[in-house]
């Protein structure tokens, strides 16, 4: 085939063309690398009210929509394959549409969540959270329940349940009979007995508290609105 000027003109113009694709190909990858390279280390918060205040700003992101997505990339997780130091605990409910870390705008290594349905205190959540807090070192403990709670609304109702489902009914139960059968007060409710119950039930727990090296708070997550309220415990 002979080719014309024209020819050889659009011939590098399709080499070129594709050219500028593979490059694009690889371009997020190397800004990834690029801004993480500049990006400043990660530090631990100071205190236990500056690790809150961190978590508040990260929600208030969230709820702007001004996510930062930080450490959220393959080299942080490579800085955490050996050791974890997260900064925060969480008891919250297995609820999907709760992602703890997206909620509070954090990254690998960042928060300890423990998640159970109905964001409930068992022996097993206990131990979990001790682990946390004394041993890897989360400075706030959060219990975080949400609104339109599938569990707090199936104790509510006191129906029939299929398998193990009504376990949860008895951690919840006095939430409800607090609430007067409201759901959403029984909600806040819920986490305000769980909170108190955790630092009730576990010596561990309750020294860091008295230590000043542990806040234990509770807070529901609006799911209209993105926002988490602050509870009382």
């Amino acid at each position: 085939m002979i080719h014309t000027p024209t020819n050889r003109r659009a011939f590098v113009g399709r080499l070129t063309a594709l050219g500028a694709v593979a490059a694009a190909a690889t371009l997020p990858i190397s800004l990834a690398e690029a801004a993480e390279q500049t990006a400043e280390p990660f530090r631990l918060p100071a205190s236990p009210d500056d690790a809150l205040s961190r978590l508040r700003d990260g929600n208030a992101r969230f709820v702007r929509g001004g996510v930062e997505a930080p450490r959220r990339h393959l080299a942080r997780l490579r800085e955490v394959e050996t050791k974890q130091t997260p900064f925060a605990a969480f008891l919250g409910c297995a609820d999907s549409r709760v992602p703890i870390e997206l909620v509070f705008d954090q990254g690998f290594g960042d928060l300890f969540p423990v998640r159970i349905a109905g964001n409930v205190v068992t022996p097993e959540v206990i131990g979990s959270l001790e682990f946390g807090c004394a041993v890897l070192g989360a400075q706030v403990l959060m219990v975080l329940g949400h609104t339109h709670c599938g569990a707090v609304k199936a104790a509510v109702a006191g129906t029939e349940v299929p398998g193990q489902i009504s376990s949860l009914f008895y951690h919840i139960q006095p939430a409800v009979e607090a609430a007067h059968g409201d759901v959403e007060a029984a909600v806040v409710q819920n986490v305000r007995g769980q909170a108190r119950l955790l630092a009730r039930s576990s010596p561990v727990l309750a020294g860091l508290v008295t230590k000043g090296a542990l806040r234990i708070v509770g807070g529901v997550f609006d799911l209209a609105t993105g926002v988490v309220t602050s509870v009382d415990v």
